[in-house]
């Protein structure tokens, strides 16, 4: 039997302003929150797993002896988080982001037929919402 992960838990950006990235990620997008961990991150729940916003500068150093042993990580620049959403939300989305003042970067469809839609995050992160046919899943 080959061993293979179940699912994606928990996707991650990667922030330059955390309190800024929160606000928009609660009050744009509306995920859930459900925790931070004092300035180094904010946790929110989308769908059956949860989106981590790190803070770009804090992640990087090493765990604070006494606290959860994470072992520091990050990056620098924009990454690239995709939500999945059926063509009739995506139309809603655009609506819902551009009447809260967010570009919309691109919106086409894909050579199967998938729609998407990309805009950015208050960090500059890429953002999309796609329809789950993008990869075959339905």
């Amino acid at each position: 039997m080959k061993l293979q992960p179940a699912a994606v838990l928990e996707s991650a950006l990667y922030v330059t302003d955390l309190p800024r990235a929160v606000a928009f990620y609660r009050d744009v997008l509306g995920l859930e929150p459900t925790g931070h961990a004092d300035h180094r991150a904010a946790f929110f729940r989308c769908g059956a797993g949860v989106v981590i916003l790190f803070d770009a500068d804090e992640t990087i150093k090493p765990a604070v002896p006494g606290r959860l042993p994470v072992p520091a990580h990050g990056t620098k620049g924009p990454g690239h988080l995709c939500f999945r959403a059926s063509r009739a939300e995506i139309a809603e989305w655009k609506a819902h982001l551009q009447a809260n003042g967010v570009e919309i970067e691109s919106e086409f469809d894909w050579p199967n037929g998938a729609r998407s839609i990309y805009f950015r995050d208050p960090s500059g992160n890429s953002l999309e919402f796609a329809e789950p046919k993008l990869w075959n899943m339905e």
